[in-house]
């Protein structure tokens, strides 16, 4: 390689002109993701169901700068979703972060449970990227500048582990559909990836690992010994939603501190 064909490669990972839509965007994972990608320079629109915890975030974020707005929506109600989605001016990026999971043995799980986790984890994510990559293609720019769609999926959709039968169900279902997304998007120039996260050091996590048994179990699994920050979230989010990973699509970035290496 010549000196005269080296390029700069940080400008790619700036977004300033995108319009980026996070679910899940109220706290935790998605609060991160909203962030980074604000300080990116994309202008985020933050959907959640609580709108209190979407104003105290828009809140933090705004005062660093960056450009939000807020929109409380319960992403199970497919006809709200469509609507608020196909109301925005354009759309650039979406990332598909709502979800949940029930941590339960096998043989006790509810059809209350099942079909909640299944609603929310499947169903709602295939709706909003449906919906989002509808809102993009009605962009007569898009051929060239292009569409990301990033579902938060889960290393639990690579592997199984006792107790998230229905969780690993769920998030194995949404790597399928990201690869099947990424090969029918991508002469639309819309890349569809995935970012699957070990256990992050979340209130929900707390919540669910309220032992030092469980937490011992989770080190003993992640070479890397330690639970994920949300900012690690972020940054892999961050990577795939840049012209960075102009590149990248159909893939699943694993950010499980070794688990799935095993």
């Amino acid at each position: 390689m010549s000196t005269s064909s080296i390029q700069p490669i940080l400008p790619g990972f700036r977004l300033n002109g995108r319009r980026a839509l996070v679910t899940g965007a109220g706290a935790g994972i998605g609060a991160a993701i909203a962030a980074a990608l604000a300080e990116a320079g994309a202008e985020v629109v933050m959907m959640s169901l609580r709108e209190d915890e979407l104003n105290d975030t828009a809140g933090l974020i705004r005062s660093a700068g960056g450009h939000v707005t807020t929109c409380a929506c319960d992403v199970t109600d497919s006809a709200m979703v469509r609507r608020l989605i196909g109301g925005l001016p354009n759309l650039d990026i979406i990332v598909n972060n709502a979800g949940t999971n029930i941590p339960e043995p096998f043989l006790e799980v509810s059809d209350k449970n099942l079909d909640f986790m299944c609603n929310l984890n499947v169903r709602a994510a295939f709706v909003v990227a449906q919906a989002a990559v509808r809102k993009m293609l009605e962009d007569t720019e898009r051929a060239t500048k292009g569409g990301v769609v990033i579902n938060i999926t889960s290393q639990m959709g690579h592997v199984g582990s006792p107790g998230r039968t229905v969780y690993c169900m769920n998030k194995h279902a949404t790597e399928g559909l990201t690869k099947a997304m990424a090969v029918e998007l991508a002469p639309q120039n819309i890349r569809v990836n995935s970012v699957g996260p070990t256990f992050v050091d979340t209130p929900l996590v707390r919540s669910i690992v309220d032992t030092e048994e469980k937490r011992q179990f989770l080190f003993s699994k992640i070479p890397m010994g330690r639970l994920a920050t949300v900012q690690d979230i972020a940054a892999a989010v961050l990577y795939l939603a840049s012209p960075a990973a102009a590149m990248v699509t159909g893939a699943a970035l694993l950010v499980d501190g070794g688990w799935t290496a095993q």
